[in-house]
C-alpha cells in the first residue's frame, strides 16, 4: 500500500516578518516547505534550483515585500580558476586533512561551533544554540547529506585537531554548502575560503558542475566574500545567469 504522505505535493507557508540580518531597516519574510518521504531528495533538488535553501527538513526562500536583494548563487566549477590570493590560501592549508563523515553530530564538532559562534556571531540568530539544536541541524535531514571535517595533524593517534566543518548536501548537479564553521584562532589559514575552494575541487573530481553557496546580497559585508568565486551564476527571473561583479 502506497504511503500517500510520502508522495503528496508540498505545501508552502509564509513566516511572519522580522528584522533583516543583512540590510538595516529591512523586514525579512520567508516562504518554506517541509521535506519528507520518498520525494524529499528530488524535491529538495528542485527547490534548490529554484532558489531555496535547506535547514533540517525545511526548504526556505526569502519572500520579502518590496525587496529582492537576496540572490541565489552557485560557482560554475568547470570554468573556475584559482586566483593568486586563493593559491596562497591553498598552500597555507596544505597540511590539513579532509574527511567526509556521516551526518552525525559529535561533541567535538559542537565545541568548535560554539567557539566559532561566540567569536564571530555573538548575539546572532544562532548565538543561543545548544547541543540538541546542533544535533537537529545535522541529523534531521531527509536528503543526501554529509559533513566534511578538516583537521590539523597533532602527531598523536587522535586524528588531529578539528579546525573546520562543512555540512553539505549532495545534489545530482553539485554540492550545496548548507552551513560551515571554523576555529576563529586560525585566521591566517582563511578556513572559510579554503572550504569553498575544497568543495569546488571535490565537485570537479566527482564530475559535478556546481557548488551552491546560498544567498548573496549586494552591499552586505557579510556576503561580499562570495563574489570572489567567479564565474558565479545568479538565479534571475530568466533563470541562472552569469553574475557580473
Amino acid at each position: 500500500m502506497t504511503d500517500q504522505r510520502s508522495t503528496r505535493v508540498p505545501q508552502f507557508f509564509l513566516t511572519p516578518g522580522g528584522p533583516c540580518p543583512y540590510l538595516p531597516g529591512k523586514i525579512e519574510r520567508k516562504v518554506f516547505a517541509r521535506l519528507g518521504g520518498n520525494l524529499a531528495q528530488p524535491l529538495s533538488e528542485a527547490l534548490t534550483h529554484s532558489g531555496f535553501r535547506r535547514s533540517q527538513s525545511i526548504a526556505y526562500r526569502p519572500a520579502c515585500e518590496g525587496c529582492s536583494a537576496c540572490v541565489s548563487v552557485r560557482i560554475r566549477c568547470g570554468d573556475f580558476q584559482v586566483s593568486r590570493s586563493q593559491k596562497r590560501i591553498l598552500r597555507r592549508a596544505a597540511g590539513l586533512s579532509r574527511t567526509e563523515v556521516t551526518a552525525e553530530a559529535t561533541r567535538e564538532q559542537f565545541a568548535l561551533l560554539r567557539t566559532y559562534l561566540d567569536s564571530r556571531h555573538p548575539g546572532g540568530g544562532m548565538s543561543d544554540m545548544g547541543l540538541f539544536d546542533y544535533v537537529a541541524m545535522v541529523e534531521e535531514t531527509p536528503v543526501n547529506t554529509h559533513i566534511v571535517e578538516y583537521r590539523k595533524a597533532s602527531g598523536g593517534n587522535d586524528g588531529g585537531t578539528l579546525l573546520a566543518c562543512a555540512l553539505t548536501d549532495r545534489l545530482r548537479d553539485g554540492l550545496s554548502m548548507v552551513y560551515s564553521f571554523f576555529h576563529p584562532g586560525e585566521d591566517s589559514r582563511s578556513l572559510g575560503t579554503y572550504m569553498i575552494l575544497d568543495h569546488v575541487r571535490a565537485a570537479k573530481q566527482a564530475g559535478l558542475p556546481y557548488v551552491y553557496l546560498g544567498y548573496w546580497v549586494r552591499g552586505s559585508d557579510k556576503m561580499d566574500y562570495k563574489i570572489r568565486f567567479s564565474p558565479l551564476e545568479a538565479l534571475t527571473q530568466s533563470g541562472w545567469e552569469l553574475l557580473e561583479p
